[in-house]
């Protein structure tokens, strides 16, 4: 069994319409389903990455290392 969280859009005359694309690893065929509604209509719009702040803060330094070594140490922790 398997969890799937997704939106739904209710009609006026009380039809929900689900537009999910399933992994190929569900087999085609008749399978049970549990449906849980909200009291109230979801209110979310759909977010897009531009949506977000940029923040440029320049290049990076030049020879900056990244390596766990130097950043952590001899140890590495």
């Amino acid at each position: 069994m398997r969890t799937i969280e997704t939106d739904v859009f209710v009609t006026q005359d009380g039809w929900i319409r689900i537009d999910l694309k399933l992994s190929k690893d569900v087999p085609p065929g008749r399978h049970r389903a549990v449906v849980v509604l909200d009291e109230q209509p979801a209110s979310r719009t759909k977010v897009s990455l531009a949506d977000f702040p940029v923040h440029d803060v320049g290049a990076w330094p030049e020879g900056l290392s990244l390596r766990r070594s130097d950043l952590y140490g001899e140890d590495e922790r």
